[in-house]
């Protein structure tokens, strides 16, 4: 399944479900066929396994027209807001370089995952806006990301255990202002509004073949910036879910955001950072992409 959350002109968010270039309403076909599923897509995923086949159920029942829009005709969001992004620092070897000359971090490889957070206000979706505030920020970077939707309740996961606890794979644009790292901390740097950019859409584990192997890459204005796969990463995903987990519970709806390549702004000789005006797009492998425009936010 692709699910997205959307909306059609000024209207509410409504959740859907990509077929093709259709959208269907979620809501308005269960609603036809007298079914029982969730209004939205954060609440199928707290629901469990048993609503996750009821709305594969439901959609494998339903007819091109059925409560459908054209995709080209909708306005994409955030498909959910989670309750907490975990966001993972340094798990691209090539980066871990990057950032050694560009931002003063360790030259040696991490021996375990570096975690950050950012808060859900700083999520946003597809064809939002990033907010470009020059009174706190010269240094706008780009980060592309493939974000992992946690299915069910996990605390001390062990990484064999790992991939039983995923509902399924977005993007993230994990969007930093270099120039606002406090002591060495991230939060104010990666976690100002805007700076998330989280979807298109959700896409389940079972249309995923292999995660470990998807083509990654960052266009800013139609010129690529990063390219790579995920088979490169240095925590590969049930590492990363064991070890948050050992200390830290994950809940449905919670995202992990795994780490960028290398090709970010800051470590690009001369440097280069986004400005009002651009465009930047993420893509990943069996996802999508994943645009936003910078504006100015004075």
């Amino acid at each position: 399944m692709r699910l997205i959350t959307y909306t059609l002109g000024t209207g509410a968010p409504r959740f859907g479900a990509v077929a093709g270039d259709r959208v269907v309403d979620v809501a308005a076909l269960a609603a036809a066929h007298g079914a029982d599923v969730p209004p939205d897509l954060l609440s199928v995923v707290q629901a469990g396994p048993d609503a996750w086949d009821r709305l594969r159920t439901l959609l494998a029942s339903a007819s091109p027209s059925d409560a459908a829009h054209a995709l080209a005709d909708v306005g994409l969001r955030a498909p959910l807001r989670p309750g907490k992004v975990v966001g993972i620092g340094l798990n691209y070897v090539e980066h871990v370089e990057e950032s050694s000359r560009s931002l003063d971090t360790a030259k040696e490889l991490p021996d375990r995952p570096v975690l950050f957070g950012k808060p859900a206000t700083a999520v946003t979706g597809h064809g939002q806006p990033i907010l470009h505030n020059g009174d706190l920020t010269r240094q706008l970077d780009w980060e592309c990301e493939l974000a992992v939707v946690i299915g069910r309740t996990a605390f001390r996961v062990a990484e064999e255990d790992a991939w039983d606890h995923i509902f399924g794979y977005s993007i993230m644009n994990d969007i930093s202002a270099r120039d606002q790292r406090r002591s060495g901390q991230w939060f104010f740097s990666k976690g100002q509004d805007s700076y998330c950019p989280f979807g298109p859409a959700v896409v389940t584990t079972d249309e995923i073949a292999d995660p470990l192997d998807l083509d990654v890459s960052l266009r800013v204005n139609g010129e690529t910036k990063q390219k790579s796969n995920t088979r490169h990463m240095l925590f590969r995903i049930p590492r990363l879910i064991a070890d948050i987990t050992s200390g830290m519970t994950l809940e449905p709806g919670d995202v992990i955001s795994t780490g960028s390549p290398s090709g970010v702004g800051a470590g690009m000789v001369p440097p280069q950072f986004l400005w009002p005006g651009d465009l930047v797009e993420a893509t990943v492998e069996g996802i999508g992409t994943l645009a936003n425009p910078v504006v100015d936010a004075r």
